[in-house]
């Protein structure tokens, strides 16, 4: 049973990493100028379109993707026995991290291609959210209802 959880931890915590390896590295290219930097910056229209479907998936998949991974804890996966529990647990940790992935190559995508602001904001803001994904084997044991004494 430890061996199992510590393997969950560890399967969140790489997942978690390239997580952040992914934006650090397009935001590099972008400042580097490997991305077509500023390549719709003339065009108000594609920059109001890229700004807001930009703010619409921030403001949609934040909270989403943080809600929806109580919710199935609480419905789904606190039935289940511990080494499927386990298993669908950080099947939906990963589908949480993958939401605001999304969200955050958007918005450096936008940032990147319409040179505006707004999508700088919005992927600081699925960054700051990442935060509270933050996997740790005692944050899985409390959500998951496991103890060290009795894994039952």
């Amino acid at each position: 049973m430890e061996e199992q959880i510590k393997r969950a931890v560890r399967n969140m915590n790489i997942s978690y990493v390239l997580f952040w390896v992914l934006p650090a590295f397009l935001i590099g290219a972008g400042e580097f100028e490997l991305l077509p930097v500023g390549l719709l910056a003339d065009d108000v229209r594609a920059t109001y379109y890229f700004e807001t479907i930009g703010i619409l998936l921030t403001a949609i998949c934040v909270p989403l993707s943080l809600k929806l991974f109580s919710l199935v804890l609480k419905k789904k996966i606190d039935n289940l026995t511990i080494p499927v529990a386990l298993q669908r647990y950080t099947v939906w940790s990963n589908i949480r991290l993958a939401l605001l992935e999304g969200v955050i190559l958007f918005n450096v995508f936008c940032y990147y291609f319409t040179l505006s602001s707004t999508g700088n904001l919005c992927m600081l803001i699925g960054l700051t959210a990442s935060f509270f994904c933050l996997p740790s084997e005692r944050r899985l044991r409390n959500e998951l209802r496991i103890t060290k004494d009795n894994p039952e």
